[in-house]
């Protein structure tokens, strides 16, 4: 076979995503924390790029807003939003069509340096950070504290730590008492005796290897004479957890009531003692959003509190304008002025496209707003991507773990967009949120000696012309983290 060269035509399409564009895309979905983070590691690597203080950033408002100012903001409102479907992607002068588009003198006037529009800012007695630099102390050190506290010799010490070093986060021990006596070359009764010491430490019950063992050193230390209190934690505690009343009954020779009684007084220990010292951080929601109702319309606003103003360095800006330094240390600023001008873009059309996506669902969830979860709309990510006119991508990245502070509380995006279930009766569709509610709200008003089925329920939402199947209803109880009717049921006491 004869191996010959030939020239061929062939026309093909591909997906071209420009660096710009990926970081367009990037910044789009990630979160306000996330945002600000990448922010500083920018201004740490380009050093075109700086951030302006609150006192260049306020006389916009107090002086009067510049010409410049508001080019920048109506470019900043007129400005296109890349969509992030294939066929924009595939247009590669979009990033130089973009470029053109910014006008640079704004961001290098000197009456206005910040390059994000500005906003009122109100001067505020700010707290020290003496105040705000608190650790409170976790389990271990709560008991190394108290043990370090304890009249005990240095060998019981040394027993103790080991001990509280093998402690789960729920305060249960999770080594062996051989193992502890092994290492630390100690009699096993010995480290018996210092473990019972540390399970009577705050919080009681600490120490314990299950939770029959938990809930009995909790009954001696609280002095609860009912014997059949520990009877049934000691002997019964399958049946406890199932709430068979009837086979506690029987095999004690108690009544339901005597039973019932038992088990309110069991219910109110704490079967994980280690976890009102939990060691786990506590991350508090920052909105992205502000949704606020004036008179009869609802306003959103974007929160930049917090956010970096960015502008250009009037350094290098003069470097340039003067024809400064070599050739290739012109090449290396116009190169960081070319990204530290893209990211500010690119700030600008996150911003614009969330306070954009908010509007939307604004406008599809009033009654929601209005009146609470009940009367929460199905909504896809089509709806409002067709209203925005974007892509629906755009619109799951816009949406995701960005945060809104509305009426009805601080809610992600994404809680916005449900699935509906069909009405019998030819009405509107109800979002599938809303039947969890209603789910909720009938098993929290049941009988607790009679509770609903998971078929009663589905006859229940029959009567308001919800259909649903018994299985789909089972799955909602199970994300809302409710039992079955036979663990929920509770005997009747005369």
């Amino acid at each position: 076979m004869a191996l010959e060269l030939r020239q061929q035509l062939k026309l093909t399409q591909q997906l071209v995503m420009t660096p710009q564009l990926q970081q367009a895309i990037k910044l789009l979905q990630l979160s306000r924390v996330e945002l600000i983070e990448s922010i500083n590691q920018e201004l740490e690597t380009n050093p075109v790029l700086d951030e302006a203080t609150n006192e260049e950033s306020v006389p916009a408002k107090e002086q009067g807003v510049t010409d410049s100012l508001e080019r920048e903001e109506k470019a900043w409102e007129d400005a296109p939003i890349p969509s992030l479907s294939s066929s924009d992607m595939e247009r590669t002068p979009w990033e130089e069509k973009a470029l053109q588009e910014i006008d640079w003198k704004d961001f290098w006037d000197e009456d206005r340096k910040t390059t994000l529009p500005a906003y009122s800012y109100e001067a505020k007695e700010q707290p020290n950070y003496e105040n705000l630099l608190t650790r409170s102390a976790d389990l271990v050190e709560h008991l190394m504290w108290q043990l370090q506290m304890s009249r005990l010799t240095e060998q019981e010490r040394l027993i103790g730590g080991l001990i509280i070093g093998n402690l789960d986060a729920s305060g249960y021990l999770m080594a062996d008492i051989d193992e502890i006596a092994h290492e630390v070359g100690s009699d096993p009764k010995e480290v018996e005796r210092v473990l019972a010491q540390i399970q009577l430490f705050d919080p009681v019950g600490v120490g314990a290897r299950d939770l029959r063992e938990c809930l009995l050193i909790q009954i001696g230390h609280l002095g609860i004479g009912n014997p059949l209190v520990s009877e049934l934690v000691r002997d019964h505690i399958h049946n406890i957890e199932r709430h068979n009343y009837q086979a506690m009954a029987k095999a004690t020779g108690r009544t339901i009531e005597e039973i019932a009684q038992a088990i309110d007084v069991i219910t109110h220990l704490e079967p994980r003692p280690g976890r009102s010292l939990s060691s786990e951080d506590v991350h508090y929601i920052v909105p992205d959003i502000y949704v606020y109702k004036v008179e009869n319309e609802y306003v959103v606003s974007l929160n930049d509190e917090g956010m970096p103003r960015l502008r250009v360095s009037s350094f290098y800006r003069d470097a340039l304008s003067k024809d400064m330094g070599s050739d290739s240390a012109k090449t290396f600023i116009q190169e960081k002025l070319k990204s530290a001008l893209w990211l500010i873009r690119s700030i600008h059309q996150r911003q614009k496209t969330i306070y954009k996506v908010t509007k939307s669902i604004v406008k599809f969830q009033r009654d929601f707003l209005d009146h609470g979860i009940e009367y929460l709309k199905p909504l896809i990510l089509r709806d409002v991507a067709e209203d925005v006119e974007m892509h629906e991508s755009t619109i799951s990245r816009v949406t995701t773990n960005k945060y809104a502070h509305t009426p009805q509380g601080i809610l992600e995006l994404k809680f916005f967009f449900s699935a509906g279930l069909h009405r019998e009766d030819g009405g509107a569709d109800v979002a599938t949120q809303s039947v969890k509610e209603r789910i909720r709200q009938l098993i929290q008003a049941e009988d607790a000696t009679r509770p609903y089925s998971d078929k009663q329920l589905v006859e229940i939402l029959a009567k308001d012309n919800i259909r649903i199947a018994r299985r789909t209803v089972a799955k909602y109880r199970d994300v809302l983290g409710i039992l079955p009717s036979s663990r929920r049921k509770r005997p009747a006491i005369r």
